[in-house]
C-alpha cells in the first residue's frame, strides 16, 4: 500500500490525464473528473465510476444537464498498488476504462480489450 494525500494523489490524476491521446480527451462533451476517497460503500475494490448518459445515449440528454461525472477513487488505488510505477498505471487504467464508458463502450468489450 501507498501513503499519497489527496492533493498529492489529484495531480497524479491530472499529470495521467494529460498523457491521454488527444483524441480520447477532445470527444468528452460535458464531463468533469472528479477526485473522491472511496466510494459510498466505503469499499476499496472499485477505482472508479462512471456517472452519466454515454454518448450512444445522449439522444436523452437535454439542454442544461449537469455534466457527467468520471470519479477515481484514491483509496482503492493506493491499497492495489505497490509504488508508483504501479499506481501511474492503475490510474492510467481506471481512465481510460472510464472514458471508455462516455463512449458507450460496456464492461464485456473493456474486458475483451484489457482494460478492465
Amino acid at each position: 500500500m501507498i501513503e499519497m494525500d489527496a492533493a498529492e494523489f489529484e495531480l497524479l490524476v491530472t499529470d495521467e490525464l494529460d498523457r491521454l491521446p488527444d483524441d480520447m480527451i477532445d470527444g468528452l462533451d460535458n464531463v468533469i473528473f472528479v477526485v473522491e476517497d472511496r466510494p459510498e460503500d466505503g469499499s476499496l475494490d472499485l477505482f472508479g465510476l462512471y456517472d452519466g448518459f454515454a454518448l450512444t445515449e445522449r439522444d436523452r440528454y437535454g439542454q442544461g444537464e449537469l455534466p457527467d461525472r468520471i470519479i477515481v477513487y484514491r483509496e482503492p488505488h493506493l491499497h492495489a498498488c505497490d509504488d508508483d510505477a504501479a499506481l501511474r498505471d492503475e490510474v492510467h487504467t481506471t481512465l481510460v476504462h472510464e472514458i471508455a464508458h462516455f463512449y458507450g463502450i460496456d464492461d464485456d468489450r473493456l474486458h475483451e480489450l484489457g482494460w478492465a
